[in-house]
């Protein structure tokens, strides 16, 4: 009887596997063989993207100068004024508009006077002679220069001047002396202008 049972039973536990075998997970889709090409022509063109973009790009080189025809400046320096022991008498048109600002017309500027100028400074000098205007309408400046002691004789014309000297000293220091200087209508001796350190007199 048993067996009988088993007989029974058996055939319904079989179906009853089978049938909760079919009932649990459903099986794996499968893709078609144009799905599955598909997938591999995407697959393929992305790698073939990914490839070309990181292949760095030929970019042209910057643009380099290119030097222009242009000169470049050039530096030109001034003239040195070199100095001269005296300055030659001017002629008449070649007085400034100034009246007085400019060199003496010694030539029409009358009577002359000889005049020894000394340099009692330790010191070179340049020596500037202003004369008023004189007699003879004519006014201006002389300008000498002397090196250190030096002594220099000079004629000048006839009036009153106003001397200034610049003195440079051979340690770089500079300074400066003046006076007045009277050459008189009826002085027709030689006359002394001693330059000091700091004034100009007539012994």
């Amino acid at each position: 009887m048993e067996r009988q049972m088993m007989k029974k039973v058996l055939p319904i536990l079989a179906a009853l596997a089978l049938f909760l075998a079919a009932c649990g997970q459903p099986a794996a889709p499968t893709m078609s063989s144009e799905e599955v090409q598909g997938t591999a022509v995407a697959a393929a063109w992305t790698m073939v993207a990914m490839t070309q973009a990181s292949i760095p790009t030929a970019t042209p080189p910057p643009p380099t100068e290119t030097p222009s025809p242009t000169s470049l400046p050039t530096f030109t320096p001034p003239a040195l004024p070199s100095p001269t022991i005296a300055i030659a008498p001017p002629t008449a048109t070649s007085k400034p508009a100034g009246e007085c600002e400019g060199p003496l017309n010694v030539a029409e500027a009358g009577p002359q006077s000889s005049v020894r100028i000394e340099n009692d400074t330790n010191g070179t000098v340049t020596l500037s002679l202003h004369l008023s205007k004189n007699l003879h309408g004519q006014c201006g400046f002389l300008t000498y220069y002397l090196g250190k002691k030096e002594k220099l004789t000079v004629s000048i014309p006839k009036g009153e001047y106003f001397a200034f000297a610049l003195i440079a000293y051979s340690d770089g220091s500079s300074g400066n002396a003046s006076g007045y200087i009277n050459n008189r209508v009826g002085d027709n001796h030689l006359f002394v202008v001693k330059i000091k350190p700091e004034v100009i007199v007539v012994p």
